[in-house]
């Protein structure tokens, strides 16, 4: 039971970071690669912590 919580977890995060990297065009963030990739991978804890992210989040989403 741990292994498949912790299969879906790791999926969500990829699936997470897929999105919002596709979408990354939306936002307002400045385009550099470096910006692009670690606003990808830290989407979890930003869309906790950080208004602006959040809103730039649903940009990247609405596709």
């Amino acid at each position: 039971m741990l292994q498949l919580l912790v299969v879906l977890l790791v999926l969500g995060y990829g699936a997470g970071a897929w999105v919002f990297w596709k979408g990354f065009k939306r936002t307002n963030f400045s385009r550099s690669f470096s910006n692009r990739l670690t606003l990808s991978l830290l989407w979890p804890v930003l869309l906790v912590t950080n208004k602006n992210y959040r809103q730039n989040f649903q940009k990247a989403l609405k596709g």
